[in-house]
């Protein structure tokens, strides 16, 4: 049992690396509010002649977002629908399309048939921070309507399962070897005493 377990957290923890590294990066860039290219300018189009769905105007949840990517489609624009606006006396809406390193609004004037697209690319850096956030706890019930994002959160899933086994796994593996037990303790009654320090400055 003991050479399985070792093996297998082994390998998890390599195929978990990536992914964890992905996330401390992410961790530094929100903590010290520093994310390169951010401030990056938009670039802006217009669009014509728009094919406007039926009932875009009076869907709601998930049928708003699939009326939506009728015309996102149309604009070429693809990614995770963040948020749809909708300003019912002026008969437009304000769509927020995310991607790791992008983002575009597009304005959609709904009378006019015509759209305002503005587009910025906001690199690597930011897209690490876009994917420690998403999918998130916000508009949960629009939320993961690409398929990118749905992908996201499995492999996020994923990792939190993992590291979850790596440290069990190790602990175990800790425990059996009798002679780093005391060693081992010290370490981990330390990451123990750190961990109520924050906590009850937290609280406190």
């Amino acid at each position: 049992m003991k050479p399985l377990l070792r093996n297998l957290h082994l390998y998890a923890g390599l195929f978990a690396s990536p992914l964890v590294v992905l996330f401390s990066i992410s961790v530094l860039l929100l903590v010290h509010a520093w994310i390169p290219g951010a401030g990056a300018e938009r670039t802006s189009r217009r669009v014509e002649n728009l094919a406007i769905p039926p009932g875009l105007e009076q869907a709601k949840g998930r049928d708003q977002i699939a009326a939506v990517r009728g015309v996102l489609g149309q604009l070429g624009v693809g990614g995770e629908v963040g948020f749809v606006r909708h300003f019912p006396a002026e008969r437009r809406l304000t769509v927020a399309v995310l991607l790791p390193g992008a983002d575009t609004n597009v304005e959609i004037d709904l009378a006019a048939r015509t759209a305002l697209v503005a587009a910025r690319t906001t690199g690597a850096w930011d897209a690490t921070v876009f994917l420690h956030k998403m999918p998130g706890p916000h508009n949960v019930n629009i939320r993961g309507n690409s398929v990118f994002m749905q992908v996201w959160r499995i492999l996020a899933d994923a990792t939190v399962g993992l590291i979850l086994f790596l440290t069990l796994s190790g602990l175990y593996l800790w425990a059996a070897l009798r002679a780093e037990r005391r060693t081992g303790l010290a370490f981990l009654g330390a990451g123990a005493a750190s961990l109520a320090t924050l906590v009850y400055a937290l609280v406190g």
